[in-house]
């Protein structure tokens, strides 16, 4: 057994040449746009002509790779990577079916990309925090001319700019397509065969869903999906709570550094004259410019204040003013937030306090508070800085989207990947062993044989259970193929015995009949050619096949079985039959009918005793109905039985009887002519015509013989 033991079939060099020009493609167009100044991206027309060209891999590799390189000078690239991976899998949908021949598939096509570039390429700037839009200036002018609502003006922006850009995309791809050579387009793919290539027709057929449930590729599909939904999920909920304390601890940090450093500034013997002499001070000018400038190292700093707590509130120290609020003046008096109450205890014993979360009417705030102490260790005031903590949910949207953008489209390109491994290294393979298999042809020995051939010119070379099994089920196709080859040889040498059984018993009727000589086996040739000829002009295709001919010729022998009990007196009478002795012979059909149905209820249902019933029964039916023993007119007369009307009549005329000289042939033809429509059916008697000179040869050949089947 010729088998492919993990050689590979597969072609990787037209798809790694078009990825190659995709991405170069995409790079060029984009620097040429960049450098021209055009309000236009063309960043994804490689990415466009690899999924045309070259199916879903090519598309979404060429994708990822675009991205992936202008991520080294802009690293926001790689969060639209998602969007170029996406175009690659419509682009490679809308080519796989066909759609882009048809005038409504491109405009749908130009618009689904739009949707995807516009649409999703706008949503995703929003989410991210530091991407810029691309199309603020348009969005402008579409909102000075009355679209006043910002996020609408935005979308509506990006999608006309991306209409325009993705009907110049398609219409290059479809352009190259048109030009480009059907061979070549054919070589830009990756084919991963892991057996012999099948022809376009026979991939086509192998790739048909005609599965009762779900395919076995479909079902990776959603195994994939869920697990990546899953991991998706968890890592995605585990990120943005780690990612939450992170930015807490960073945020705790710069209060507490803040409130330390500006502690730093301030001389704690000095703070009551900061409360006295206020801002008339220029110590005090000097110490809040200084507070100043470290409020606005940081956009999350909100607040630095220096407070001195005491039980009827915080009496101010320093105070910066801000957009929202106003400074208080040194010496006032500030009410205690509802947040510190918990901790005012420690904060009027000058005890240092941990940081503190409140949301109140300033917002979403973390405060730390760092207390003062003079040279005798007394705590004479506490510094403060209140962080704004409103950007952290913010950075958790925007560190999410971006982490699943990033995510979906590795997913997308790893499950493209996957999907074409098991369709070359499980799904093709597989279906390939059925198609052979559904094709597999019984009805010779050269078609099973070459059957087998084809199942094993697949030469399935997996290197793993898919190759086990297709040894196995071709071993079996072998075997089987050997164990039909024996019993047809045991069925032909049965049927041999069993025809050579029914001449024996026809020899021996006939010999009883000493007018008839050879006239079972003449009938039994004339009947073949009859048939043979009805089929040759197309005449009852549903009734005529090989097997049907092969039982009428091996059971014609026993259409005068019927005989055996007619009484030698009346068999072999020399001259003509009286009325009764007439009546009585054309019961040699019902005879016939009633020995067969004998045999038949040992082998019910056997087509050959069936044809031979239906020979003995009827052969002595008249097209016009007027025959015996029912008198059935027509095609209600069994075709086997009306064909043989014409053999056992032509026999009889050219056949020497004790009572008779033979006709000869041409006269017996002209009366055959003469029943046609009236003794005979019309087709059979156009039929045994149309065969004259066959049937002239088996008449010439029995002619040669003497009446014991001696030649002369």
């Amino acid at each position: 057994m010729s088998m492919v033991r993990g050689k590979q079939r597969g072609s990787y060099t037209g798809g790694l040449i078009l990825c190659i020009l995709g991405v170069a493609v995409n790079v060029a167009l984009k620097e040429l746009v960049i450098y021209l100044g055009l309000p236009l991206y063309l960043d994804t027309i490689g990415t466009v002509l690899a999924a045309v060209l070259g199916g879903y891999l090519p598309g979404v590799i060429v994708g990822l790779l675009t991205n992936g390189l202008a991520a080294i000078g802009d690293y926001s690239s790689m969060y639209y990577a998602v969007l170029n991976v996406m175009i690659a899998v419509v682009a490679a949908w809308f080519s796989d079916r066909a759609y882009i021949k048809k005038v409504w598939g491109i405009i749908l096509f130009i618009i689904s990309l739009a949707l995807i570039g516009g649409g999703l390429g706008t949503i995703l700037p929003w989410c991210l925090d530091g991407v810029p839009l691309e199309t603020e200036a348009l969005s402008a002018k579409l909102y000075d001319m009355g679209l006043t609502n910002v996020p609408l003006a935005q979308l509506t922006a990006n999608i006309l700019v991306d209409l325009l850009d993705k009907t110049v995309t398609v219409a290059i791809a479809l352009i190259t397509l048109r030009f480009l050579p059907e061979k070549l387009c054919s070589k830009l793919k990756f084919q991963g065969w892991m057996q012999r290539p099948l022809s376009k027709e026979e991939t086509k057929e192998a790739r048909r869903k005609d599965i009762r449930i779900m395919s076995l590729k479909t079902k990776i599909m959603i195994i994939l999906v869920v697990s990546f939904t899953v991991v998706a999920v968890v890592a995605g909920s585990i990120s943005s709570v780690l990612f939450r304390e992170d930015s807490i601890r960073d945020h705790t940090e710069l209060a507490e550094g803040a409130a330390e450093i500006a502690a730093s500034l301030i001389d704690p013997a000095k703070v009551d004259e900061y409360m006295d002499k206020g801002r008339s001070s220029e110590e005090y000018l000097r110490i809040e410019k200084q507070l100043y400038t470290l409020m606005a190292s940081s956009e999350d700093i909100e607040y630095i204040y220096i407070y001195r707590i005491k039980e009827d509130g915080s009496h101010v120290v320093f105070d910066l003013d801000t957009e929202e609020t106003p400074a208080a003046a040194p010496g006032d008096v500030v009410p205690f937030d509802e947040g510190i109450r918990e901790r005012l205890p420690d904060l009027l014993a000058g005890k240092e306090t941990s940081p503190v979360e409140t949301v109140g009417s300033f917002g979403w705030l973390l405060s730390a508070y760092h207390p003062v102490y003079d040279a005798s260790g007394n705590c004479v005031c506490y510094t403060a800085a209140d962080v704004s903590m409103k950007r952290i949910t913010a950075n958790i949207v925007s560190f999410i989207v971006g982490l699943m953008s990033l995510f979906l489209a590795f997913f997308i390109v790893i499950l493209v990947v996957v999907l074409w491994l098991v369709e070359y290294h499980v799904v093709l393979p597989l279906n390939s062993m059925a198609l052979r298999a559904g094709a597999f042809a019984y009805d010779s020995e050269e078609a099973r044989r070459e059957s087998i051939d084809k199942l094993r010119d697949l030469e399935i070379g997996t290197g793993d259970e898919i190759e086990h099994l297709y040894g196995s089920f071709l071993k079996t196709s072998e075997d089987s193929l050997e164990y039909v080859d024996e019993i047809q040889n045991k069925t032909e040498t049965i049927s041999r015995m069993q025809n050579a059984l029914i001449f024996v018993l026809a020899d021996m009727v006939e010999s009883r009949d000493q007018t008839t000589g050879d006239h079972v086996r003449k009938t039994a040739a004339y009947s073949g050619i009859i048939l043979r000829s009805l089929r040759e002009r197309g005449y009852y295709p549903d009734i005529i096949t090989d097997d049907y001919i092969s039982d009428v010729i091996n059971s014609s022998p026993l259409h005068d079985v019927g005989k055996i009990r007619i009484p030698d007196s009346i068999l072999n009478k020399p001259g003509r039959l009286t009325d009764e002795e007439y009546e009585i012979m054309k019961k040699h059909t019902t005879y016939g009918k009633d020995i067969i149905d004998q045999a038949m209820e040992a082998v019910p249902d056997s087509s050959y005793l069936s044809e031979a019933r239906n020979l003995a029964q009827y052969h002595h039916e008249k097209w016009n109905g007027k025959g015996y023993p029912q008198g059935l007119a027509g095609d209600k007369i069994p075709l086997s039985a009306r064909v043989m009307a014409v053999a056992d009549v032509f026999d009889a005329l050219v056949s020497k009887r004790s009572y008779k000289e033979p006709l000869p042939m041409d006269q017996a033809i002209g009366l055959i002519v003469e029943g046609s429509g009236d003794h005979f059916d019309p087709k059979c008697v156009e039929a045994f015509l149309a065969a004259e000179e066959e049937v002239r040869k088996v008449y010439e050949r029995f002619a040669g013989m003497t009446d014991d089947g001696i030649f002369h």
